[in-house]
């Protein structure tokens, strides 16, 4: 294997029935070899190490124990696949993981058989599971389908959604609930304190003992009495195990049980296969098991970045290294939050990666995470609003896409003062299609009430965020993943004007209407142009997708009758198409050529930043060629 030395038995697995061959003793070498190769890899590419480095044995065992080239196996999010793809014939390409061209770092249906269903956004593994188990039945087939859960995603509604219906059905149905007590973040939630109170739990070991004893002590028939005691069902055991949960919902509970025993893992799937009702298999896993840096800080190394495998440190940063929009946002909100006690931050399990932590640090009390749960933390907000607070809901943009209702009934239809800010709003890298940011200025630009900006560099995010605050009504601020410009933020943080935009550079020859993260890229490309004898062009920063300059945009349009218009949203019913409309409700397209730069009517795969918007071309270089083409 040129890729990973030093491997024995993995270069013989090329698909799943390859490990059912493999003994107890081999695949616990099989264990070292998969971390080996797990942490090789994701110290150069990057990637969810520690919690993939948690699920190595349950993997193991789940392909020793169930025949996948029949049986399904659907995983949740896919953080705890990477073994998955591994043993189901992806060894030789897993070093292009997360690479452009290469495999992703989440299952998905078109890249391997062995991947049943595309996953990235979490709790969706019981629903779809038990739509194949249901699918099986009506075609008369005959095979098992495992869902893979973690305890994490167990908090969304979606879930128990589907533990509600399975439990009706009542058809043959394996779920794995893989328990490491964490998420990305540490679990919050009444769930997550239930979930946690297993068997070995002092009071739980004390009470059983006595209850045991007494019953013993009872003349002639204690010990009878005893051997059906621990046999029975609903025994003393329900009451202090999340099996009184799982039973509720009609499913056969069995657990916990060590998620590093591939042992009794196996003899256990080899039992539960046996039931012809669901089944809830509780396993306990521990997060970076096998790797101490990650052992040691799980959070960090949930999602990361390249590293020294030795040390697990991260290589060194270049000095003078600019702040990231997610450190800008959290340090302006702090700073916000001082003087405006009315501010409550609510994020939806993620404190660390929308850099609302430093929040969670000074003003604890007014700091909410609801967990993976995003309808219910805009609804949540839409509660506080109603009672003078001024909710600030951090969630990343691909997955505030799953609470668009919410936003719609609960927030903007009663105009309530929730303000929304938007992490990684474009295209975000090596997470790929399940995690661009890529439609929130289409979604949430056409409902009423709303107010939708994006900035363009990092002073300009935090005079969004003040003028956010300064606003009444829902508000939202997107912004791209990764630094700004190296711009430093103001000490004052001056709203801005609403629906104003700014002209950047004048020009001769046309105009590029710029958004966010695509006016720094338009400037630099208009200044290349004109200093080579190219067409000399305007830029103007839209700053507002609604309200839209449209006053500006008219007087622009008016000027320049070449016009390329550049933003990081898919092009239908994005900022482009407000532009659009604008132009044609006020009888402006006469006598214009114009060209839109955005995403693509397909889903973007994943690669770097820089490759991806190369690729679209909307970087400068692209921006440059539609400028020339447009001026020609």
């Amino acid at each position: 294997m040129s890729h990973f030395k030093n491997l024995k038995l993995l270069p013989g697995v090329k698909r799943p029935s390859d490990v059912r061959r493999l003994s107890l003793s081999e695949l616990d070498v099989m264990a070292a070899e998969l971390r080996e190769v797990i942490i090789s890899q994701v110290s150069q590419s990057g990637g969810h190490l520690a919690p993939n480095l948690g699920t190595v044995e349950l993997t193991l065992a789940l392909f020793r124990a169930f025949d996948f080239e029949k049986d399904k196996i659907v995983w949740d999010v896919g953080h705890q696949a990477y073994a998955h793809k591994i043993l189901s014939g992806r060894l030789e390409r897993f070093h292009t993981l997360r690479q452009f061209g290469g495999i992703s770092g989440f299952p998905r249906m078109a890249e391997s058989p062995y991947d049943h269903f595309g996953v990235g956004h979490s709790s969706t593994s019981i629903s779809a599971g038990l739509g194949i188990a249901t699918a099986r039945d009506l075609a008369g087939e005959d095979y098992n389908v495992v869902s893979v859960i973690g305890d994490g995603s167990l908090t969304a509604g979606l879930a128990f959604e589907g533990l509600n219906q399975a439990g009706d059905l009542e058809r043959p149905f394996i779920v794995v609930l893989n328990d490491n007590e964490m998420s990305i973040s540490t679990n919050v939630g009444a769930l997550s304190r239930f979930l946690s109170r297993t068997v070995s739990a002092p009071m739980f070991v004390r009470w059983k003992d006595y209850v045991e004893r007494r019953i013993k002590d009872i003349p002639r028939i204690g010990d009878e009495l005893h051997h059906w005691a621990k046999r029975g069902k609903d025994s003393v055991k329900s009451f202090f195990t999340p099996g009184m949960l799982f039973e509720a919902f009609r499913f056969n509970y069995v657990g916990p049980i060590d998620g590093h025993d591939i042992g009794a893992l196996v003899d256990t799937f080899e039992q539960v296969q046996r039931i012809n009702t669901p089944v809830l298999v509780h396993v306990m896993t521990k997060k970076g098991k096998g790797y101490k840096p990650a052992e040691d800080n799980p959070t960090y190394f949930h999602g990361v970045g390249r590293f020294m495998p030795e040390t697990g440190l991260a290589p060194k940063p270049a000095p003078g290294g600019w702040a990231s929009y997610t450190e800008v946002f959290g340090a302006t909100l702090c700073a916000l939050a001082q003087k405006d006690e009315k501010i409550v931050t609510i994020t939806a399990a993620m404190p660390e990666g929308t850099g609302t932590d430093c929040f969670r640090s000074r003003f604890p009390e007014r700091f909410v995470d609801v967990g993976i749960c995003e309808q219910h933390a805009v609804t949540f907000a839409a509660g506080l609003a109603t009672r003078g607070f001024k909710p600030a809901v951090s969630i990343y943009s691909t997955f505030l896409q799953r609470s668009y209702d919410q936003i719609v009934h609960d927030v903007c239809l009663q105009n309530l003062n929730v303000k929304f800010f938007m992490d990684r709003g474009g295209l975000v890298g090596a997470d790929g299609a399940t995690h661009h940011g890529a439609f929130d200025l289409s979604f949430l630009r056409h409902i009423p009430n709303m107010v939708l900006m994006a900035p363009k560099d990092e002073n300009e995010l935090a005079r969004m965020m003040a003028t956010a605050f300064a606003v009444q009504g829902p508000v939202a601020v997107r912004y791209p993943r990764g630094t700004g410009a190296g711009v430093a933020v103001e000490p004052e943080m001056r709203p801005l004007e609403l629906g104003r935009g700014e002209l950047e550079r004048d020009g001769r020859d046309g105009l590029i209407v710029a958004l966010g993260s695509r006016v720094y890229p338009s400037l630099e490309a208009a200044l290349e142009l004109a200093e080579n004898g190219g067409p000399d062009m305007a830029v103007f920063n839209a700053r507002f997708v609604k309200p839209l300059p449209v006053e500006q945009l008219l007087e622009l349009a008016a000027r320049f009758k070449r016009i390329v218009i550049v933003e990081e949203n898919a092009a239908q019913g994005g900022f482009s198409s407000a532009v659009l409309e604008a132009l044609a409700d006020n009888d402006m397209l006469d006598g214009l050529r114009i060209k839109r730069l955005a995403l693509p009517d397909h889903f973007v795969e994943h690669g770097t930043q820089k490759e991806l918007r190369a690729m679209l071309g909307i970087d400068k270089n692209g921006i440059k060629k539609a400028a020339q083409e447009i001026t020609a």
